[in-house]
């Protein structure tokens, strides 16, 4: 018996769904602001460095819920919903830059007592990390991006406010639902499957539209190489990611960051832009291999990974 593919990813998504209810949606709120997350292996604490996660513009939290169960098993791992998405507060400025979010992910490790971390950013979210990396090196023992987004922060003015403008204009004619109906299928290689293409869409349906308007100009603002530099010289400990099919942020751009970051680029083959959803066994190694090095490297500086 055959099935309609909409029954086939809606399956799919409601297996997703079951499992992250596993992790459930918990709110921090701080004098500064509100800040809403996941979490897993809490009792792991004291035992390993915990482990930050950082979504990209068009996600959330609950899209790292197959890294939430595989890396919850041996440390503390924390995702957040960036300022804007899910029940996190906005930041103040309307057209914010990257120490806005830097500071409001600051705030929010403050509260939840993680003074030294692992941080895995990805897309967007590379540009938050890269921001808190360079403002706070010593709290950061790894940080690995992504198919790091690189910002459009040295383009011209005219580019910034034309590749800015576009995806306003989008998201006000599309909205949340539409913009998932018709740009989720992008974050995916050829390879993805069902599970894959129908959690994109869950989690790019339920962005706030006022937070991804203010992370479209966060992406124009930002500049990714720039804050990198200056982590590879202070922090010496970064690794850079991107899936062999991403045609969002492709190899050759973030080639750009690798260089910027004095290292190497880490290339996974069959892999889109959201490889770690699509292929979480890869991704999921990957962070966890990234994390043990850091580990030992914060043990003995002098080693290299």
């Amino acid at each position: 018996m055959t099935f309609p593919d909409t029954l086939v990813t809606s399956a799919a998504c409601a297996s997703l769904e079951a499992r992250l209810a596993c992790f459930p949606a918990r709110r921090l709120t701080t004098p500064q602001r509100v800040i809403g997350y996941r979490e897993s292996g809490a009792g792991h604490a004291r035992d390993a460095l915990p482990l930050v996660l950082l979504h990209g513009i068009g996600s959330g939290a609950a899209s790292w819920v197959q890294q939430l169960e595989a890396l919850g098993a041996r440390r503390r791992v924390l995702a957040w919903d960036a300022p804007g998405y899910g029940e996190s507060s906005r930041v103040a400025p309307a057209s914010p830059v990257a120490v806005d979010y830097a500071q409001a992910l600051a705030d929010w490790l403050d509260a939840m007592n993680v003074e030294h971390c692992v941080l895995v950013g990805h897309s967007l979210g590379a540009i938050m990390a890269g921001a808190f990396a360079a403002l706070h090196p010593s709290r950061v023992a790894g940080l690995l991006l992504l198919s790091p987004a690189g910002g459009y922060g040295a383009a011209t003015a005219g580019e910034r406010e034309t590749r800015r403008d576009s995806r306003l204009a989008m998201l006000a004619e599309l909205g949340p639902a539409g913009l998932a109906e018709k740009r989720s299928a992008n974050m995916l290689s050829a390879h993805a499957g069902d599970a894959a293409r129908a959690w994109v869409r869950w989690n790019m349906a339920r962005i706030v539209p006022e937070g991804y308007a203010q992370a479209t100009h966060l992406l124009a603002n930002a500049d990714l190489a720039a804050d990198i530099a200056r982590v590879a010289d202070v922090n010496g400990r970064v690794a850079v990611a991107v899936g062999a099919d991403d045609t969002i942020t492709p190899p050759a751009a973030c080639e750009r960051i690798a260089r910027a970051a004095r290292t190497s680029l880490n290339v996974v083959p069959c892999a889109g832009h959201a490889g770690y959803v699509e292929a979480p066994d890869a991704y999921t190694a990957l962070i966890d291999a990234f994390c043990r090095a850091s580990a030992a490297n914060a043990k003995n500086p002098g080693a290299t990974a």
